[in-house]
């Protein structure tokens, strides 16, 4: 079965502050799965996937809280049968 899947990529000063750790923890409250990863060039990738609302009032909190430190994002929406074990954080 697919799902929704929401990929993002943030720029502005999003390593070095939290972005990823904060991101997981939103993610708790969610039922969603993914994975968010620092990018060597300075962006921050988002990976949700699950049913589409609750994709988008995760990524909508995300934009939210970090907001501060989002200069502007880009973002992909597509269908996968990729299964993700949680939500993590790729190191």
């Amino acid at each position: 079965m697919e799902k929704y899947r929401l990929q993002v990529w943030f720029e502005g000063r999003v390593q070095g502050v939290g972005f990823r750790f904060k991101t997981s923890r939103i993610a708790t409250g969610y039922i969603v799965s993914g994975f968010v990863e620092n990018l060597d060039d300075g962006r921050v990738h988002l990976v949700a996937v699950g049913e589409i609302d609750e994709v988008r009032a995760f990524v909508d909190e995300v934009n939210e809280v970090m907001d501060c430190f989002i200069k502007s994002s880009e973002e992909k929406a597509d269908f996968t049968s990729d299964l993700y074990k949680g939500f993590n954080i790729k190191l």
